[in-house]
C-alpha cells in the first residue's frame, strides 16, 4: 500500500537492547542456573522446568566434577533459562524454595536457644514453655535438663543436651 503524497506511515517502533543488557541478563541467567544445579533432586522438582531444561540439569549433575566442562553447561543452562517462557515463575520458586531453608534455619536457632534457657533457668522455663506447649511432659523434660546438666559438671559427651533438643523440637516445631 503506498502512502499519499505528504504523509508517512509510522514505523514498527524498534526496541533497541544494549549489547551490556544482553550480558547482563545473561549473568543472571548463568548465577541463576547455578542455584538451581546446587539443588537437589527433591527441590528440582518443585520447579516448573521444560524437558530441555531438565534433561540439561541431569547432564549438569554429571559435570559436576569436571569444573570448565560445568562452567560452560552452566552457561547452556542458562540459554535454555532465557528462552524458557516461565523464568520468571522458576525464578519465584527458587526463591520460594531457598527462603524456606532461611526459615528453618532461623527456627533451629529459636530451638536451641529455648535449650539453653531450659537448662539455665530450669523450672521457670519449664513452666513458661508448658504454658505454650500442653503436649509437652513436664517430668521428661525436667528428667532431660538434669541429665544434661550432669553431663556438663562431669565434662561428659552430650547426650542429654542432644536429647533435649530432640524432645524440643518434636514437640514445638510438629
Amino acid at each position: 500500500m503506498m502512502a499519499k503524497k505528504g504523509k508517512k506511515i509510522p514505523e514498527e517502533e524498534i526496541i533497541y537492547i544494549s549489547k551490556s543488557e544482553l550480558k547482563r541478563e545473561a549473568q543472571e541467567m548463568h548465577d541463576l542456573a547455578a542455584k538451581i544445579c546446587k539443588l537437589n533432586k527433591k527441590q528440582r522438582e518443585k520447579l516448573p522446568l521444560n524437558e530441555d531444561l531438565k534433561e540439561a540439569l541431569v547432564l549438569a549433575d554429571k559435570l559436576n566434577t569436571k569444573t570448565e566442562a560445568f562452567r560452560r553447561h552452566l552457561n547452556y543452562v542458562g540459554k535454555q533459562l532465557r528462552l524458557a517462557e516461565n523464568s520468571d515463575e522458576i525464578q519465584k520458586v527458587l526463591n520460594a524454595i531457598l527462603d524456606v531453608g532461611k526459615e528453618s534455619t532461623v527456627l533451629f536457632h529459636k530451638l536451641e536457644r529455648t535449650r539453653d534457657q531450659v537448662i539455665d533457668q530450669g523450672d521457670k522455663k519449664i513452666n513458661e514453655l508448658l504454658v505454650d506447649y500442653d503436649s509437652l511432659d513436664r517430668q521428661k523434660l525436667r528428667q532431660l535438663v538434669r541429665q544434661a546438666k550432669k553431663e556438663q559438671e562431669l565434662g561428659k559427651p552430650a547426650k542429654g543436651y542432644r536429647e533435649l533438643f530432640q524432645y524440643l523440637k518434636e514437640y514445638i516445631l510438629d
